[in-house]
């Protein structure tokens, strides 16, 4: 498939802006979040202070990453009650909205490895290494034993997501090495390979979202023309094909933990199948794609 037509029937179909919404949404949330807590060292307007660890919102909302509390607790350290009140609120909403729109709406990183998937398809790279996606549940694991022995946040140290966060805030320094060889790995090692992969911070993420209620849906997937452009562009493709073509008489609905709600499907329609949604009404229905009407008419 060409990188030139990933998308170009929905951009003649929509305009550039209508088959960009949803890439142009989570740019503006990804930057807006960052330009929140940049305002306060750079600025001098503390709106939000601290960083994804944990952060105070008009010096009143509390917020705090769950994955850096459960550590904590496994380093046998208790801390103030307001972590495990921040905690609460953000396990709520990603509850609400799907665990790993944290990695689609809000990681930093996401932004570097949309760009080392985009740089991969201009440079027409096939193949690599093959690691199985369940390789970041074992991660997570080690990352929880590794606190729990050590007492101390030793992932926190290396983790990729927190090193860039908090170099944009504080000053990149040793950050910029890490985040070059995650660019670096996902352009010419594994395709997604870092967040697709590898990432621990993924992974709780997917665990916190698989009881979600927003989910993308495929809910026009009779009308499906095959293009695969959805496939292409999705991070997690894997979580499509059973909501699209009615896998084991799946439902339209995306199920999928690991799906981030990041809306590329949605973009790259041209049919408009994919809509964001509940999980709600995931009844299964006759698929009947033009590839499946032709198989059906020849037998």
């Amino acid at each position: 498939m060409s990188t030139e037509r990933i998308g170009a029937e929905a951009v003649a179909a929509r305009g550039w802006l209508g088959a960009h919404k949803w890439l142009l949404a989570r740019r503006a949330s990804q930057l807006g979040i960052l330009t929140l807590f940049l305002l306060g060292p750079l600025a001098g307007v503390w709106i939000v202070k601290g960083n994804l660890t944990f952060s105070y919102t008009l010096d009143v909302l509390p917020l705090t990453d769950p994955y850096i509390l459960l550590q904590t607790l496994l380093t046998r350290h208790l801390p103030e009650a307001k972590a495990f009140v921040g905690a609460a609120i953000v396990l709520a909403f990603y509850l609400l909205v799907g665990g790993r729109v944290f990695c689609s709406w809000v990681c930093p990183v996401n932004m570097v490895t949309d760009a080392a998937a985009w740089l991969r398809r201009r440079l027409g790279i096939k193949g690599g290494a093959h690691v199985s996606r369940g390789a970041r549940y074992w991660i997570l694991a080690m990352t929880l034993v590794l606190a729990a022995a050590t007492g101390t946040l030793a992932w926190e140290l290396v983790n990729p997501v927190s090193m860039f966060h908090r170099g944009l805030i504080f000053g990149l320094g040793a950050a910029w090495a890490v985040i070059l060889a995650v660019f670096l790995f996902d352009v010419f090692v594994m395709k997604d390979g870092w967040c697709g992969h590898l990432c621990p911070v993924g992974a709780f993420y997917s665990l916190v979202g698989k009881v979600s209620l927003v989910r993308t849906a495929a809910v026009q997937r009779a009308a499906c023309n095959d293009c695969m452009d959805c496939f292409a562009v999705c991070p997690e493709p894997q979580v499509i094909r059973p909501a699209l073509k009615g896998v084991d008489a799946a439902g339209p609905v995306i199920a999928d933990a690991n799906c981030t709600n990041c809306g590329r499907c949605i973009d790259v329609c041209s049919k408009d199948v994919f809509v964001f949604g509940t999980r709600f009404g995931n009844k299964a229905d006759k698929v009947s794609s033009p590839a499946q009407k032709m198989a059906a008419a020849c037998k």
